[in-house]
């Protein structure tokens, strides 16, 4: 006798009663694979991006949203900071390790372009694919993604637009962009950027100004503390040029004077130059306590931490994700329960079928094996529909927003958490059918047949 196949064959006979417990058990599944997923490449790719910052420098406002900014780059800017004050804190060698400016503004289809350094490809550790890394104005180096997305080759020209809106009537056909190289997939945030040096972004904004102030970079600001007041920007492009001792006196007669204008720029800019933050990697313990209380003092800049934003964040999704886990909990409870009556109910109304079969020479152990195998059959079937919608429905969320949103989801990842779930499917399923199963071991086969 091959119980597994008559097993199957009495679900096959109740065809509604399998459906539905079978599309119970498989929306509890979907939604718990679902949401392990997302939380798990969510919370990996949070992790990863702001692995290294300690702090980020930027405009006064809601810390999370200069953090979703300026590391995430999901969010709008809290505003620009004077490129003075971020640099008081950046060229502090006994507080900084590592310090990588930030300049936004544009974007092109929705991909953001980000003025910075080349240290920033060092942080994320990302590769040249194709190319190089730009060296001159107006040139970008392109995340693999955007490569793939947008069909963009090295040699090929664009024009920015305003803010992140995809409209060719805020374009700035002025100043076109020339890819100069494409980086290889990192996995990490930079493989959806459009990056290019900082002055590209200021010239695009009219930023030609005449003051002396450039970002101070890792390298240069070793540099700068081990030569002599004579090095100039000459040597390395981002080098701090040195104001006279008037410092306060210079900038007020320039600033107002209109017709003042440098060798190397043709425009004049009447303010200070700005950024829209900057990256702190710190060097000693002390920089957790002295970072921020350099920046208090300003009334225009926060140092926030990436750390404890992150924590806020993870706290913040999990409430919800809580919600709707313990939502597909009850689902599976519920379709456990609709098992139990499924196979109680079959029970009563085979119990003379199953009587005749001892009769015959079934023992009461493969009778029981039969309830028990029906059980775990239509909870197999359901755990199996359960992973297939989960992981689906991830892979369709993901490609649904590739275009619109820099976080990134596959539905192709697998966990080893969801051994657990299918785990606990069955396990609900055998409790279901235990009660009907131990009826079937203790039937009065002369009582059965006399009915």
């Amino acid at each position: 006798m091959n119980l597994l196949k008559l097993s199957w064959s009495y679900l096959q006979k109740k065809r509604l009663n399998t459906f539905l417990n079978t599309l119970l058990l498989a929306f509890g599944v979907g939604i718990i694979i679902f949401l392990l997923l997302v939380l798990h490449q969510a919370e990996e790719k949070l992790r990863n991006n702001a692995q290294g910052i300690d702090y980020v420098i930027g405009a006064k406002g809601s810390p999370l949203q200069l953090i979703l900014n300026a590391i995430y780059h999901m969010d709008s800017p809290t505003g620009n900071i004077p490129l003075s004050e971020a640099n008081a804190i950046a060229r502090n060698k006994r507080l900084v390790k590592r310090a990588i400016p930030l300049a936004l503004g544009d974007s092109y289809r929705a991909y953001r372009i980000v003025g910075t350094t080349h240290e920033y490809v060092d942080f994320y550790q990302c590769k040249i694919a194709e190319g190089k890394l730009w060296q001159k104005n107006f040139e970008v180096t392109i995340g693999a993604t955007i490569a793939q997305q947008l069909g963009l080759k090295v040699g090929s020209k664009f024009y920015s637009a305003h803010g992140l809106e995809d409209d060719e009537d805020l374009a700035h056909k002025d100043h076109p962009f020339i890819v100069s190289g494409i980086l290889a997939r990192s996995g990490t945030v930079a493989d959806r950027l459009i990056l290019t040096n900082i002055e590209s972004i200021w010239e695009v904004h009219g930023q030609h100004d005449h003051h002396h102030e450039e970002p101070v970079t890792h390298k240069e600001h070793h540099e700068e503390h081990t030569t002599d007041s004579t090095h100039t920007e000459n040597h390395h492009p981002f080098v701090q040029k040195k104001e006279p001792v008037a410092h306060k006196e210079h900038h007020e007669e320039h600033t107002t004077d209109s017709t003042h204008t440098e060798n190397h720029h043709p425009f004049v800019q009447k303010k200070e130059k700005e950024i829209t933050a900057m990256l702190i990697q710190r060097r000693s313990n002390m920089a957790i306590v002295m970072i921020p209380a350099i920046a208090n003092r300003s009334n225009k800049i926060q140092a926030v931490s990436p750390a404890r934003e992150y924590l806020n964040l993870l706290e913040n999704i999990g409430i919800g994700a809580d919600v709707l886990q313990y939502f597909a909990y009850i689902i599976i409870g519920i379709a456990g329960l609709s098992i139990f009556i499924a196979l109680y109910n079959a029970l009563k109304e085979r119990e003379y079928d199953l009587a005749i079969m001892r009769t015959l020479g079934a023992t009461r152990l493969k009778l029981f094996t039969h309830i028990i195998l029906e059980g775990m059959l239509l909870a197999s079937v359901g755990a199996a529909l359960g992973l297939l919608l989960g992981h689906g429905a991830v892979e369709f969320t993901g490609q649904m927003i590739s275009h619109s949103s820099q976080m990134s989801i596959t539905g192709w990842q697998w966990l080893t958490a969801e051994l657990g779930v299918i785990t606990l499917v069955l396990g609900v399923a055998l409790f279901a059918a235990l009660i009907p199963a131990i009826q079937i071991y203790r039937i009065d086969i002369s009582k059965t047949l006399s009915r």
